[in-house]
Order: C-alpha cells, then sequence, then structure tokens
C-alpha cells in the first residue's frame, strides 16, 4: 500500500508513497518540474533506491479552469483527505472580484490550521541586514480565523445594510464614521483556535530545544480578538506545560509580589533549566525589534493578518521570498500541503528563470515531516554549497559578489551535481 497514514501521533510513510501534487499557475510548471527532479535524486541517492516518490498530479487554478470548468475540483481535495501529505505550486489570486483565494480555500477545507514558515539565511545569499546570520526563527501562523475567515459583507448591498442596522439599533455601535459607504468585515478568533496553533508551537520549541515562543498580537487595540489571543495563549502554556516552560505572566507576577531579583533569578533558574520562555510582544514592534535584534526570537505564534506581514519581511531580511519555504498542517490529523510561498509571477513564466529554492525548500519540509531526514539533509547541504560559491538564479545571483546566474533547468542540475 502506497498510502501515508496517520497512527496515534505519528504518520507512518512508505517506501513508495503517492503524494499529489498541484503544478500551479504562471511560474508553477517550471519550478515544479524542476523540484520533483532534484528531489527525485536526493531520495534515490539518500537511499539507494530502496525509498521512492509516486507523483500523482491534481488539478487546481487556472489548468482546472480551463480543462474541468472549475478552480478547484472535488478530486482534488479529495485526493489531499486520502494521500494525507501534499504539494502545491503558485496559484492565482484575483484581487478585489472573482474567485476566492485558492490557498486559503484549501486551507480552510482542509482544516490546516498551522501556516509554518521556517526562515533562515544561507551563506553568499545577499540581503539588506548587515547580520543576517541572527536571523532563525520559525513562524506559527493560524491558518483557519482572523480576517482570512472571509466573513465580509460589500458596502451598498442589503445585507451590509442588515449588518449596520443590528450593529446600530441592537449593539448600540455608534463609532462608524461612513455607514453608507462602508463595507463590513467579521474577525473570528477563538479559544480553540488560538490553543492548538499555540500548543503546535509550544511544543516545536520543545521538541527542538529552542529558547523562546514570542505570541505576537496587536491585543492593545483589538482587546478580545488579539488580546484574547495573547490571554488564552498563555494560559495554555501555564495549563498544559507547566513542567517546561517560563511564561512573561509569570515572571511579572514574582516581580510584583517579590521584587525584581526574585524575577530575574526565577528566570534564570528556567534559562538553566531549558525550560522554554513564553513571552508576547505588540506587532508593531515586532517588526521593528525584527530588523534591530532579530536575536531574540526562535519560534513566533501569531494570528493570520499578522502572520502575513511578519512570513514576509523576515523572508526579505534573509535575501527574499524566493529561498522561503512554507507548509500548511493539521498536526491532529497528519494533512499537510507543502507549498511555494511566492506568486505565479506571469512576467517571468515561460522563460525559464524563476526561482525553485522556495518550492524546493519546502519539499525539504515534507520529506523532514515524513522522517526522510537524509534526502532533505542532502538537498540544504547543495544549496549551501552552490549559494557560498554564488551559483543561483538571476534573482539571487544578480546581487551575490561573483554571481553566476543560471536557468530554473540549469540551476536544478546544479543542485542534482552537487547532492
Amino acid at each position: 500500500m502506497n498510502q501515508i497514514s496517520k497512527k496515534s501521533d505519528n504518520i507512518e510513510v512508505p517506501t513508495n508513497p503517492i503524494i499529489p501534487f498541484i503544478e500551479g499557475d504562471g511560474i508553477g510548471k517550471e519550478v515544479t518540474v524542476a523540484v520533483q527532479k532534484i528531489v527525485d535524486k536526493a531520495v534515490e541517492k539518500a537511499y539507494r533506491g530502496d525509498k521512492k516518490i509516486s507523483w500523482k498530479e491534481v488539478l487546481a487554478g487556472e489548468k482546472a479552469y480551463n480543462k474541468l470548468g472549475t478552480w478547484l475540483p472535488t478530486e482534488t481535495l479529495d485526493a489531499f483527505r486520502k494521500y494525507l501529505i501534499g504539494v502545491k505550486g503558485p496559484l492565482t489570486t484575483p484581487v478585489g472580484e472573482g474567485i476566492r483565494s485558492l490557498n486559503v480555500a484549501l486551507r480552510q477545507e482542509l482544516d490546516l490550521y498551522v501556516c509554518l514558515r521556517p526562515v533562515r539565511w544561507f551563506k553568499g545569499v545577499t540581503t539588506p541586514l548587515l547580520h543576517p546570520e541572527k536571523v532563525h526563527v520559525t513562524i506559527f501562523r493560524e491558518n483557519t480565523e482572523d480576517i482570512y475567515a472571509g466573513i465580509e459583507w460589500n458596502a451598498g448591498t442589503p445585507e451590509v445594510e442588515k449588518v449596520l442596522k443590528f450593529l446600530n439599533e441592537e449593539m448600540g455601535v455608534a463609532k462608524i464614521r461612513f455607514p453608507e459607504t462602508t463595507s463590513i468585515g467579521v474577525k473570528p478568533v477563538s479559544v480553540e483556535g488560538t490553543e492548538r496553533l499555540v500548543r503546535a508551537a509550544i511544543e516545536y520549541a520543545i521538541a527542538n530545544k529552542l529558547p523562546s515562543v514570542t505570541l505576537v498580537h496587536k491585543g492593545n487595540i483589538m482587546k478580545f480578538t488579539e488580546g484574547g489571543f495573547k490571554k488564552w495563549g498563555y494560559a495554555l502554556a501555564e495549563r498544559e506545560f507547566p513542567e517546561d516552560t517560563f511564561t512573561e505572566n509569570k515572571f511579572n507576577k514574582i516581580k510584583t509580589e517579590h521584587g525584581l531579583d526574585a524575577a530575574v533569578k526565577a528566570y534564570n533558574k528556567a534559562v538553566e533549566e531549558g525550560k522554554v520562555f513564553i513571552k508576547d510582544v505588540i506587532a508593531d514592534a515586532f517588526l521593528q525589534n525584527t530588523l534591530l535584534k532579530p536575536e531574540e526570537y526562535s519560534v513566533i505564534a501569531t494570528l493570520n493578518l499578522n502572520g502575513d506581514y511578519i512570513s514576509d519581511q523576515l523572508a526579505a531580511m534573509v535575501g527574499g521570498i524566493g529561498i522561503a519555504p512554507g507548509a500548511n498542517i493539521n498536526y491532529k490529523t497528519g494533512h499537510a500541503i507543502f507549498e511555494a510561498t511566492h506568486g505565479t509571477a506571469p512576467d517571468i513564466a515561460g522563460k525559464n528563470i524563476a526561482n525553485p529554492c522556495s518550492l524546493l525548500l519546502s519539499v525539504v519540509m515534507m520529506l523532514e515531516y515524513m522522517g526522510w531526514n537524509e534526502a532533505g539533509r542532502l538537498i540544504i547541504n547543495s544549496l549551501e554549497k552552490l549559494f557560498s560559491q554564488g551559483i543561483a538564479t538571476n534573482d539571487l545571483a544578480r546581487f551575490m559578489k561573483n554571481g553566476q546566474a543560471k536557468s530554473t533547468s540549469e540551476f536544478a542540475n546544479e543542485v542534482i551535481l552537487n547532492l
């Protein structure tokens, strides 16, 4: 049987698993082909032919619409449900009108509540930072709530008039400045959604012996949604991980009751014992802090919109979204989709110059998720070697010292040669 399955807390991976993949729109075809070629060679070399991935194409986006008249076929969702793990190239998302984001739809339909975005620097990659080596952060972005839940009513419609009437007459809301021309959106943030996201972040930090988990929020303004996220996150850490964590809440309580020296002593003791420090920071301050002192952050837990901004800023700090991987995961069911984090780049589609590294590094995350760490490590080692020599696609090579720009297919071949 070639189907990955979930047993208890672990997934079971056969030696020849079927992995469904969405090729993607725009540059998707070019980067997907390149990545599959690299990954197949890495798996072959790591396991001497004893393991192999069987790629199964499923349709979504423009290719699905052109062939089947629908942007996201039921068969595609069924395949991801059945085979548990999948790969997705970039998909078209119209802005302002038309179909809803396919990326969001996949996350919602499969309840992939964690958007996992590890960010690190590769030696040789030129960045805006003086010390990019200090950036080593893993972001846990909540994937199913916040404004991405898509609860909105357009200005001037009968629906928004009903909502405005309810808010005004039933809830006493009188702060909407221009009701006649206002669209309304609802931002749901739940205890359950917060807890499963923060739980996953803390478990990751503990498993990888990382020093801290930072709750990033805007709770000073949105007190019951983002403020709730902060409150519920702290409560979960103190309730479920009392032996493994030390919270900023606890630090402040000791400081109030026994003084600063006692609080510092308790914190130092927790650090010596290897406990994970749970802290929080306002989102705008966090964006500044990551530029000034990125070494203070290791694991981030945050809401959907904050996570979108944070992920892209941190990616830019280490060289750009072209080397930023991402995954969408439900740790309870085991379902996961590993994806390119960039867009379809229609301006360069078909030119064989696209950078495949975002999707490639995402598939490395998939290999690690499957327990095929040896194959993933071969790819990482190859990329480190190439980047240190200035070998990359043009988007990176043009900024590198002695940069050597390669086409998509040429770069894929270089990665394979250096496995």
